[in-house]
């Protein structure tokens, strides 16, 4: 029988480029120097002789297993989904790369998976909110490692956040709305048990509205997250057989946004003219539906570049060893056909 062929080793690139191996380890470590004209040259007898580095070995022996973890609430859900990106794109340059679980919006889970990412020793880990389980934030506390808490502004942080007030994002659209004269406003959110950024988002329609003297009790919860459009819609029916004079929605997502929407065409009730809807998140859907749907946009892409910038800060030799940093975005109110004034309508 045939014998399998010896796959070349780094001894083996060191010859074919006229290097140390020590040379050839450092121009397969995106943190260390080596000369352009040397790393092309070893990357060249690499590709010629078929060399693969054993990123296992290397990371026992640097004790660095190039990759950050991160958990997020659910993995088909478009906002989510750009904060990865943008993390990823934020780490692409020094080559580390992002290890990826979701909680399905349990912190029961979250606690789970924290536990299970921590024994593959990543470089960093970046959590969704500011909520954990007693033993998440114990694990998270004692990990050694960066923590970035994102998209949400913890009163207690663990370590770093990058986020933005949910609360804020919801007064934002109130103040919005009552400019165009409406005051029977409605929330559409979800269980707010679960969900503790949808609970935020709920907490400043009723904060802004109490604050305006308005009505702050046409709460419609849906149910557990993720909700989809079809539940957007259901509850936009039972709202308007409860409080059938409501003039406008504020909805805890886009997607929610848009099952209201729908069903307001279904029930015969004009958008704008006879009922504002706005949503949360920049979806795409809420650009090109007809009328398009006021929204807020959190920077979703930004959340996860600013924690990839961080995250190389703190695993750099120039940290500067300050912790429990914030950066703060201010999400952006945009303004579009669902909610102008009924008399422009």
């Amino acid at each position: 029988m045939k014998s399998a062929r010896k796959p070349p080793t780094m001894a083996d690139v060191a010859r074919e480029a006229g290097v140390s191996p020590m040379t050839v380890s450092r121009a397969f470590k995106s943190d260390a120097y080596v000369n352009d004209e040397t790393r092309r040259a070893i990357l060249l007898a690499a590709d010629r002789l078929g060399y693969v580095m054993d990123s296992m070995a290397s990371g026992l022996s640097s004790r660095k297993t190039g990759f950050v973890a991160v958990t997020i609430p659910s993995i088909n859900n478009a906002n989510f989904a750009d904060t990865v990106r943008g993390l990823t794109d934020g780490l692409l340059d020094k080559g580390l790369q992002v290890l990826l679980g979701y909680t399905n919006y349990s912190l029961e889970e979250e606690e789970r998976l924290v536990r299970q990412l921590l024994t593959r020793r990543p470089e960093a880990i970046v959590v969704t909110g500011g909520k954990h389980t007693g033993k998440c934030r114990a694990m998270l506390e004692n990990a050694g490692i960066p923590v970035i808490e994102t998209w949400d502004l913890p009163p207690d942080p663990i370590d770093s956040v990058v986020g933005f007030s949910n609360a804020e994002a919801s007064a934002m659209i109130v103040r919005h709305l009552v400019s165009t004269g409406r005051s029977k406003i409605a929330f559409l959110g979800g269980d707010t048990s679960r969900d503790t950024r949808g609970f935020d988002r709920r907490r400043g329609f009723v904060r802004t509205m109490q604050e305006l003297k308005l009505d702050a009790t046409r709460l419609a919860e849906i149910g557990p997250p993720p909700i989809s459009m079809r539940e957007g819609a259901d509850a936009l029916a039972r709202l308007m057989a409860k409080w059938p004079d409501t003039e406008a929605v504020v909805c805890v997502s886009d997607l929610v946004a848009y099952g209201a929407l729908t069903e307001c065409q279904r029930l015969g009730i004009e958008v704008p003219g006879e009922m504002a809807v706005a949503g949360f998140g920049a979806y795409e859907i809420s650009d090109i539906c007809v009328p398009p749907i006021t929204s807020v946009d959190p920077h979703c892409y930004q959340i996860g570049l600013l924690s990839a910038g961080r995250i190389l800060e703190l695993l750099s030799d120039e940290e500067d060893g300050k912790s429990h940093r914030q950066t703060v975005l201010d999400p952006g109110l945009l303004i579009r056909a669902s909610t102008v004034s009924p008399e422009k309508a």
